[in-house]
């Protein structure tokens, strides 16, 4: 860590010593690593601070090691920079984000000091999830959404999430499946045209969720991949990474439902010169195309992963044969 990091982590919260307590993880392909700390001599007990660091080496667990992913790493934490500065202070309470305390980059080293949301409440993790875990993230979203609807991505991603058309060519000329890469670029497009745009999360997956006690409060974290696009990519993305083929399907209409009126609540409070009935029933004619974007993504990617299923391939056909 740059010798003057552990400067600013003090001068950011009025610390008179700090302390390593754990690496929480380590970042994606060797970039470096999420860090807690505990602090002395101030109100705050500890801080959560993401090092960024290029390596001199990429390791990617899937072999995509190619300077386009490496640049659209170094892009991706620009753009959570950017985030942090700039736009995450307009969430409020039903769409918790972590407090940003300092920001600061030299050379290839990137700092992000943050509120430690397990100190705020927030200390529940879950690998497994039921209807009232997944209700509380939907209700995430769809705040999140609402409070972004018609927001232009200024400083992030003209398109928000990993996976979309535009960043990932290598992926679908890799992709086997003709009939899906033939109808890949009309998928992009149709959610592009969709006229109710907002910001979307970009890596809502349950991983990136942070839990009261009692599951029934969220906070999010794990902004890289932040920026424009339709609300469905974020919530086909979360119900993908929690529920198994059979429970997607069978809690389809439940999860839309849930999401949705979340939204019009939001939306009520938030804006109400937006017609939500106008919303609703565009994204949900998303959903679908959502999903086969994301699954036409996967299948190029890794083609043995665990999310390619029955129910997945069913959405896609159907969407491609309606193009056909």
């Amino acid at each position: 860590m740059h010798e003057d990091f552990q400067k600013i982590i003090k001068n950011a919260t009025g610390a008179s010593d700090i302390s390593l307590i754990e690496v929480i993880q380590e970042l994606w392909s060797g970039y470096g690593a999420i860090l807690r700390y505990e602090l002395s001599g101030t109100e705050r007990r500890r801080v959560v601070v993401k090092h960024v660091h290029f390596p001199e080496q990429i390791a990617h667990p899937h072999g995509w090691n190619t300077d386009r992913s490496h640049l659209r790493k170094l892009r991706s934490y620009e753009v959570e920079t950017a985030w942090y500065a700039e736009w995450s202070v307009r969430c409020a309470v039903a769409c918790r984000v972590p407090q940003c305390l300092a920001l600061e980059t030299r050379g290839e080293e990137t700092l992000m000091v943050l509120e430690d949301l397990d100190e705020a409440g927030f200390s529940a993790r879950r690998e497994t999830v039921g209807k009232k875990e997944i209700s509380a993230c939907l209700h995430w979203l769809a705040n999140f959404h609402a409070t972004f609807l018609g927001a232009e991505p200024e400083g992030l991603w003209p398109q928000g999430t990993y996976w979309h058309l535009e960043t990932r060519p290598d992926e679908l000329e890799a992709l086997s499946d003709l009939s899906l890469k033939q109808a890949a670029a009309t998928i992009d497009q149709l959610l592009q045209d969709s006229p109710y745009q907002t910001l979307v999360h970009g890596d809502a997956k349950l991983a990136n969720f942070c839990f009261s006690s009692n599951g029934k409060q969220v906070a999010a974290v794990d902004f890289q991949y932040v920026g424009g696009g339709c609300g469905m990519k974020d919530v086909a993305y979360f119900i993908g990474s929690c529920l198994s083929e059979r429970d997607c399907e069978r809690n389809e209409n439940w999860v839309l439902d849930c999401y949705f009126s979340a939204l019009r609540q939001a939306l009520a409070r938030l804006q109400p010169s937006i017609d939500a009935n106008a919303v609703e029933a565009d994204w949900r004619e998303m959903f679908p195309l959502a999903w086969t974007d994301f699954h036409r993504f996967l299948k190029g990617w890794s083609p043995g992963h665990w999310k390619l299923n029955a129910y997945s391939e069913k959405i896609a056909h159907a969407i491609v044969q309606n193009m056909a």
